[in-house]
């Protein structure tokens, strides 16, 4: 199964009481499908899986696959650092009709090149549904290295990776080692088009919440060779691209949805709302988009 171009890693909105608002997830889940996401990311760090419970992200998972049904793939995030609470959340999601299932490398605990091959295989054992890698060492101190992808991607069910090394060297490598049928997206949408042009499939973006069909458009333009306009776009994307990222995500994304009248409420402690400096760059980086 391909797991398609643009991912949206989707924010879980939050009522005023900082529950989960359900029917606020589902609506921007619609929203997102209508705005060029070929898939969503459900309880993954953009959506705030650290303060997340089990039971809010089963719910997720459940009412945002109902929400867009076949209109778009649904990918549960099911990692943590710890493998037996991941594997358990793995075979939880078998109660839900999600589309796919993604991991992170464990964070914290710095696990070895084998240990990560182990947890991972270990995920995709109990699972019939595919599973996606997500490499991010800025956050888990531990990165997937290449040779360790090529020999998870041997184990069935394991058909993709997330890479957020920020290493086009290991782009590279990943992409000469590994079999072409092995999906790789961008974990950082201002290395969508790089990471293209070096045969990758796409991203899981966070700044595709605001910019999503404009996103497809770029990645549209380099699929059907046309270069010029895919860096058009990528050149007027990148104040978007860097400015959901000036602090911690996904506290920017959030601020600028409910700025658009998208209504997602706050983050979870220990994350904190924008100060005013921060909403200052993100207000010109929105006032000037719409002059556009």
């Amino acid at each position: 199964m391909s797991f398609g171009r643009l991912l949206t890693a989707m924010v879980t909105p939050m009522n005023k009481e900082l529950e989960v608002d359900y029917q606020a997830a589902a609506d921007l889940a619609q929203y997102l499908v209508r705005h060029g996401s070929d898939g969503i990311v459900v309880a993954s760090t953009t959506g705030e899986s650290p303060t997340l419970a089990d039971e809010e992200k089963l719910e997720l998972f459940r009412v945002v696959k109902k929400a867009v049904g076949s209109k778009a793939k649904v990918i549960a995030s099911v990692g943590s650092n710890s493998t037996q609470e991941s594997v358990g959340m793995a075979l939880r999601t078998l109660e839900t009709e999600v589309d796919g299932l993604i991991a992170v490398v464990p964070y914290y605990n710095k696990p070895s090149q084998e240990g990560l091959y182990r947890h991972f295989r270990g995920i995709a054992e109990v699972s019939s549904h595919p599973l996606m890698m997500y490499n991010v060492p800025g956050r888990t101190s531990a990165n997937l290295l290449p040779e360790t992808v090529l020999r998870l991607s041997c184990v069935p069910n394991i058909t993709a990776l997330k890479e957020a090394s920020g290493s086009m060297d290991q782009v590279s490598e990943l992409k000469r080692i590994l079999p072409d049928e092995f999906e790789i997206f961008s974990g950082d949408d201002s290395l969508t088009l790089p990471m293209l042009a070096l045969g990758c499939n796409g991203v899981v973006g966070v700044g595709s919440h605001i910019v999503g069909n404009e996103m497809k458009l770029m990645i549209d333009a380099w699929i059907s060779g046309d270069i010029e306009t895919a860096r058009w776009w990528h050149l007027k994307l990148m104040p978007i691209f860097k400015g959901v990222f000036i602090t911690a995500n996904p506290v920017p994304i959030k601020y600028l949805l409910n700025q658009m009248g998208i209504e997602v409420g706050s983050v979870r402690p220990p994350l904190v709302e924008t100060t005013p400096a921060e909403e200052k760059v993100l207000n010109e980086i929105l006032s000037g988009w719409k002059l556009r």
